[in-house]
Order: structure tokens, then sequence, then C-alpha cells
């Protein structure tokens, strides 16, 4: 066993040319390598030192997975100060709780996150971050050992009295020294893979998550990629392009992808059902589409957090991938058991790992005990020891011969009825999901006149009268004592989740337990939660409720709006809607039957036939082509600028320019905006920026005009038709052109912003969206959005004279009059609104156009 988890370091060190980090936030690709993050973490240790916070004391992390996340986990660890992480999707309300209990000195995370805690919190946030650091890193590490405190975790919770499990570096280390050993014999067969690649969706605040993002990675000069996104076609897509090796998600992420894999491939449930029991190779081969879809690199799934049903394990299995599910739990610093990824015991959380002991007791609770269990609590200020041997884990399980555990249920969900019966939640639960438009259920005792009963919560879509039926049908295949007599269809979009995905079972409980008895059985919904997320994105009351209310004059929902409503009815819903349908919508009740229409294909078992799942029908897509920046096509479109096009704008139309700021060069890349008048408005923006910007610029351009050429229509004459697509790719090949849609596809475009800033690209876009007579008009709200998404510094351009001009009727060759004022570059920070940034945005190019 190492020493200390301090030496981790050193390994980042050792693999410090390799690629550690990538976060995907936004439209963005962030990249960092391994000495990167190691050099950040020691000057942020460095910086704890100059604070003088030093072992035992507290520093509360709160922010979304990052490298800066790491590095400061790190920071903390080298100097043995506490870690007390947060889960970024927790409740401000929650971390008040933990830091009044923790008392740390110093709090770091997300911008957003950081506002919401209490003024006089001695703070640092991660736009200020490296800023703040010392230049000079710390070199020698203070005394470590095993038993040092390392953090403090924190589980979701409702009582005023928040508990946090404390691990030591002995019960991290427990965990990591056999997988360690174990992969040694394995490095030799990972050369010709190097690097693998771990699409990580899990929160770092939790044990799975820091195994899969702190622990493992670095053992195999792993890259991790951090996706807090969790919507299907974006996961896909992710996987496919960054040759994503291992997944690790928890099981409602898996779902999530089986349903869009359905949605793609609706003869995909009947072939299932033909393969089973075939040969892995002749699996494999069978569903090679599904593999292209996915990338030839990916192969394995690694599954935690939440107990995993057997039906989704052998839908994975039966496509050809591995999948390798543990258990464990915060008490236990991760894991117990494990299945071997070349060993796996389908239906099973593997065999214990060495160092513990696991057994059963009378009732079958699983019991364990080893270096990996935390023996200490955090709890009113302080850190209190536990004389306890053997952690009662409140799981149940049994065991098969050859000595792997399988997964029954959690023994503290069991309802004990008002007879004396015990009934197991998740066993109703697996026959009330089965149920048509039931996309979920949580049972939770409820208080009767009769005493403790169990009452079903459902997600549903339909009728009070067809969730009645649905109840009635799930009946027929339950035991009597089983039988749901009490139910309830929850009034929102989904559950209340924790980051990992589960099901916060005490807040349905709570809100079922608030219900008198008639409404109860009443069924009828609280509030419209489709509405009161419409008015969220729209920030505006609704001008009319009922489902004949339009989601344009009545509701005041863009067709950005758009895109806002239907990222978020995925990433809620889990269900695939293209941009499409969502952008030819036009009233509130033609949404709600989309929704229900979609509903079958949110969580299905599955099916006996294709017919149980509706294709999507796939969207027509613009072309947003990368070829333009390979570097012959890039050094063609230099010289053609410096060359062609910016002497004859120099002699046509001899333009005046006024650069603000000089040092705008070393500011790349940028996102350019400007005014727009006429059709030549790209190549004066081009004129009046340094040569070391102009030289890498991408042009956002109307899509529909781009495809008129493409395609060879839509011009005067049958001459001009012909030459279209020659002006196309001239227009690409010199201008790096890209398509901009009006109405669907912004996501995509977007996507292909963010990639062309990775590049190195400067993006020029026209946030009018049309071309003006010269008077500056409304900013579309996308602007914002992108800016947002983008994290980039904006460089307003301000074309002065064209409106004139063309008012006028005069021309403008050699008219002197055009003057190009190039502003200095706007920078915003994580906690502006996107309406914020495009007021800011407008008003600035308003008054350089005056």
């Amino acid at each position: 066993m190492r020493p200390h988890l301090a030496t981790l370091v050193e390994d980042f060190e050792r693999h410090s040319r390799e690629i550690a980090i990538v976060t995907h936030r936004g439209n963005r690709r962030i990249v960092s390598t391994y000495g990167e993050v190691a050099a950040l973490a020691r000057r942020f240790a460095a910086m704890l030192l100059q604070r003088e916070i030093s072992a035992g004391d507290r520093v509360l992390l709160w922010g979304q997975n990052s490298a800066e996340w790491v590095a400061t986990f790190f920071g903390c660890v080298l100097c043995g100060v506490i870690v007390v992480p947060l889960d970024a999707a927790g409740s401000a309300e929650f971390a008040r709780r933990v830091l009044d209990d923790t008392r740390p000195k110093l709090v770091v995370g997300d911008a957003a996150l950081l506002t919401q805690l209490p003024e006089g919190t001695v703070k640092i946030n991660f736009d200020d971050w490296i800023a703040a650091l010392p230049a000079r890193p710390l070199t020698n590490v203070p005394a470590l050992n095993l038993d040092t405190p390392l953090q403090v975790l924190f589980t979701s919770g409702t009582t005023s009295e928040p508990k946090g499990v404390v691990h030591t570096h002995r019960n991290v280390l427990a965990s990591v020294a056999p997988i360690e050993r174990e992969i040694q014999k394995y490095l030799k067969y990972e050369r010709p893979f190097h690097p693998l690649r771990f699409l990580h969706t899990l929160p770092l605040s939790h044990v799975f998550g820091q195994f899969m993002g702190l622990w493992l990675p670095v053992l195999l000069g792993a890259e991790v990629h951090f996706e807090a996104r969790l919507q299907a076609p974006r996961l896909v897509e992710l996987v496919r392009r960054e040759r994503i090796s291992v997944i690790a998600a928890v099981p409602r992420v898996l779902e999530l992808l089986r349903t869009y894999l359905f949605s793609l491939f609706p003869e995909l449930p009947e072939q299932i059902n033909r393969a089973q029991g075939k040969p892995a190779w002749k699996r494999w081969w069978r569903f090679r589409k599904v593999h292209h879809l996915l990338g030839w690199k990916c192969w394995a799934f690694v599954c935690g957090g939440a107990a995993l049903s057997s039906e989704l394990e052998s839908f994975w299995n039966t496509l050809g991938f591995a999948l390798v599910q543990g258990y464990g739990m915060t008490e236990t610093t991760a894991l117990i058991t494990l299945n071997h990824p070349f060993k796996v015991g389908k239906g099973t959380i593997g065999k214990p790992l060495p160092g513990r002991d696991v057994r059963l007791s009378e009732d079958g609770e699983i019991l364990v005990r080893g270096e990996m269990v935390s023996t200490a609590i955090w709890q009113r200020g302080q850190l209190t020891k536990s004389s306890d041997e053997w952690l009662a884990t409140g799981d149940l399980a049994c065991s098969d011969e050859e000595g792997r555990f399988q997964f029954l249920g959690r023994k503290g969900l069991m309802i004990v009825t008002s007879s004396g019966l015990n009934i197991h939640p998740e066993d109703v639960e697996v026959v009330l999901e089965k149920q048509s438009n039931v996309r979920a259920a949580v049972v939770v005792p409820t208080n009767t006149p009769a005493g403790t009963e169990a009452m079903a919560v459902l997600l549903f879509h339909g009728t009070e009268a067809e969730a009645a039926q649905a109840i009635r049908s799930a009946n027929l295949q339950l035991a009597d004592y089983q039988r749901i007599r009490y139910w309830r269809i929850w009034p929102g979009l989904d559950f209340p989740r924790t980051s990992t995905g589960k099901i916060q079972r005490g807040k349905v409980a709570q809100w079922a337990s608030s219900l008198t008895m008639e409404k109860t059985m009443a069924g009828e919904n609280d509030s419209d939660p489709l509405l009161a997320l419409i008015a969220a994105i729209t920030r505006s009351p609704a001008g009319k409720t009922t489902d004949e209310a339009r989601l344009d004059e009545d509701l005041h929902l863009d067709s950005l709006g758009r895109v806002q409503l239907q990222s978020e009815l995925e990433q809620k819903l889990g269900v695939t809607l293209d941009d499409t349908t969502i952008i030819s919508i036009e009233t509130l009740g033609e949404l709600r039957r989309l929704l229900s229409r979609n509903s079958d294909a949110l969580h299905p078992a599955v099916p006996e036939s294709p017919a149980a799942v509706k294709p999507q029908s796939r969207p027509a897509t613009s072309i947003y082509p990368q070829w333009p920046w390979s570097w012959p096509v890039h050094a063609l479109r230099v010289i053609f600028l410096e060359c062609v096009a910016r002497p004859m704008t120099r002699f046509l139309a001899k333009p005046a320019t006024v650069c603000v700021s000089r040092v705008i060069a070393a500011q790349r890349p940028l996102l350019i905006i400007a005014n727009h008048v006429t059709a030549y408005d790209a190549a004066l923006v081009l004129y009046a920026l340094p040569g070391r910007l102009r030289r890498r610029v991408a042009i956002a351009m109307a899509a529909d005009i781009l495809e008129d050429f493409r395609h060879a229509r839509g011009q005067d004459t049958r001459i001009q038709n012909v030459l279209a697509p020659i002006a196309y790719w001239l227009i690409t090949a010199l201008f790096n052109v890209f398509p901009l849609p009006r109405s669907a596809g912004f996501r995509d475009s977007f996507a292909h912003m963010g990639h062309a800033l990775d590049r190195g690209y400067n993006v020029l876009i026209f946030p009018e969206g049309t071309r003006t007579s010269g008077n500056l008009q409304k900013f579309r709200p996308g602007i914002g959005m992108l800016v947002k998404e983008s994290n980039a510094a904006v460089l307003p351009v301000a074309l002065r004279g064209l409106g004139d001009l063309k008012q006028g009727g005069k021309g403008w060759f050699r008219s002197g009059k055009l003057e190009l004022h190039v502003g200095k570059p706007m920078h915003f920070r994580s906690t502006d609104s996107p309406e914020t940034i495009t007021a800011a945005l407008e008003s600035t190019l308003r008054s350089m156009l005056q």
C-alpha cells in the first residue's frame, strides 16, 4: 500500500505530457495535461500555506467536475487539509448547513454556487482561481500518514444536523491498492490501446465518482472526459468523436442511452430477442451498427451508484459490451465487491475485493469490515470515532456458489404494512413501470386511518382514468399483500433526483405524506410543470394557459427559447426530440401530445416486437465543414485574404479603421460581433482586424443561403443556379463560412462554433440575424446563450457609414465615408445571465455606432 495519497501527484508528474482531463462545458472542450493539473495542485497547496491553512483545517469544495476541482482536491491532499466536497446539484440551504457545521477556512468552487453562500465567507471562485495562485509551487509535502483524515463526505438530506462520513488515506488506499495490483498484470495489453479514455458522468463529490475520476485513471495514464449534461444524443456523439473506451455512469444513464438506440433502430428489440444465446462474435457482428454509432473503441460500461436491473444488464451484454458493476457505499470508501472486467458474473455485483471481510446476517443484510470502512463521522462541529467492528450496510443480498453477491434491495426501504406484512418497494415498482404510460414509479409508506400502507407515486403520461387502469393492470400481476390501493400522480416533469440519478425517495415520501386522503385518491395535478418550465425560460407571464395557447404569441417562446425548452425536456424526461418537430409545434396542446406520444420510449422494457417502439424522424441537417481548417486550405485562404481580398477592399471601399486596443491580437480565440447592413460586411470586418486575428476567423452565414448555393437552387437565373455550387465551395474555402440556421438546428451550429474556438479560430457572427437599413436592430437572444456556452471574450466591431450611404442611394465606391471601429474585448463572468450579456453587447455596439 502507498504511504499516502499525495504520492499520486508524483504519478501525475510522471505522465506530465499526457492528457489527464477534458472538460466538456457548453460548446467548448477544455484540455488539461497531467503536468498542468499537478502544477496547479502544488500552487494551490502553496496558497493554503500562505493563508496559514494547515493539516486538520477544512476547505469546502463546491463546483462542477473540472481540472480546477481536481487540482484543488489534490492541493488539499498535499497539505493534509481536510476536503469537504459538496454535490454541485445540491441545494444552497444544505450547503449553508454544512458550512456552519464544518467551519471551513476557505470555500472554493463555481462562482454561481458560491454567490449563494452567506456574506463574510472566505471564498475563491474558479473564475478568479488561477490568478489568485502563487507562482511558486509547493515542493515539500508536510508529514502525512495512512491515518491522516482526507475528506468529509456529506450525503444529501433534510435533517437539521448533517452527518458526514470521514475518510482517511488508509480508507481510500484500501480500495485502490488491490485494483492497482490487478492492473499491473494487464498494463502490457493496454499499450496498443493507449490512452484509455473514460467518459465520466458522475459527480466527484461521491465515492463512485471519485474512484473513476481521481484514483483509477492516473494508474493507467488514462484520459477522463467530464460531461454533466446527460442527453443521449450528446453523449453518443461525444463517445464517438472522442473515441471513448469506457463509460462510467449510473444505471439511469444506461437507460437513457438504451431509449435513444430504440428510437434510432426500431428493429433492435426483435434482433435482441433473436440474438439470445448466440456466441459473442456473432452478437457483435449483428449489432455492428450500434458499435459504429458509439465508435469502435468503446467496449465497456462501469456502472454503480444504484441498483442495475438484470434486464438492462442483459440488453448491453447482448449488444456485445462488457458491463462491469461493483458495490459500495460512502461508509466503505467506494468498493466492497467488484465484477472482474474479464470474468463478469451476470446479474451479480461481483466478489469481495481483497482486504474485505463480507458476510450476510441471518436476514440477508450485508455486513462489512476492513481497512476501507470509515471509523469516524463529522457531526455538530467535531470528528467522532466509532467503535463498531462490523458495518451494517442496510442492503440485502444473496451469494452464489462462486462467492459472487446478488443485490436484492435496501433493507431500509422495506415497508411494514398495518397487517404486519413486509413489502419491498423495488418488487412493486418493477411491475408498475411495465405498464403503459408509466415512466417511473416510487412506492413509499403512507399513513391511513387503518395504519401504514404502501402508496405508489407515478410519473404518468395520460389521464387519471388511464392511470387507474395502469394500477389495476399492475395489481393483477402482484400478490394480494403487494397490491396498490393508494396512488398519486407526481405533479412534476420528473422525480427529484440526486446528481447520480437516484430518486430522492425521502422527498417523494414527504410530498406524499402531506396529502390528505381525499387528495391521495383524486389523482389531480397540483400545478402545470410544463407551463412552469416555459415560464422559467421566457421569464414572462403567459397570456393564455389553455391547450390552445400559442407558443409564440401567448407563451412568448422564440426559436432559441424552443431550443432551450427542447434541451430541458430531453434532460428531464430522457426523450429524444428532433429540431424540426420542436420548431413546427404551434400550440401548448400539440406539445403535450408530442410528449405523450414519446412517453413509451422513455424507459421501456425490451419490447416484444419492433412495433412497440415508435421510430422518430431524422431532421434534415446542414453540413458543418471542417475541411477548411486543414493546413492546405488555410494556407490558400491566408494568401487570398492578404493578396486579393484586403487590397480589393482598400481600393474599392477606402475605409478608415479605428482600433481602440492594440493588444487584442493576443487574446484568442474571440467571438466577434458586428452590425449587418450589406453582403460585404464580413470582408469589411476582416479588413479592420489585426493580421493575426483575421487570418483565423470562421464566419457564420445564413444557412438557407448556403444551402441554396450547395443544392443549386433559389437563384434568379438558370446560369446562376449552375454556378451556385462553385460559389458554395469558393465561399466556404476562402472565407471559412459555416451555416447558422434561422430556426431549427441551432445546437449543431453552436457546437460547430465551439469546435472552431477550440481549434483557435475566432468566430464572427452578426447578432441582428438579418441585414438592416443601417439602424441597429434588437439583438437575437441567442448571442447571450452563445457567449455563455463558449466562455470566450467578445470583440465588437462597428461598421459606420454604410447605413447613410444605403439610405441616401449613394454608392460606397471610394466614398471615404466608411469607418470601421474595433472596440475592446468584452469579458463576462459565469454568473452573468444570457439576457444580461445580450443587453450589454447591444448597448456597446449601439454606442460605438453613435
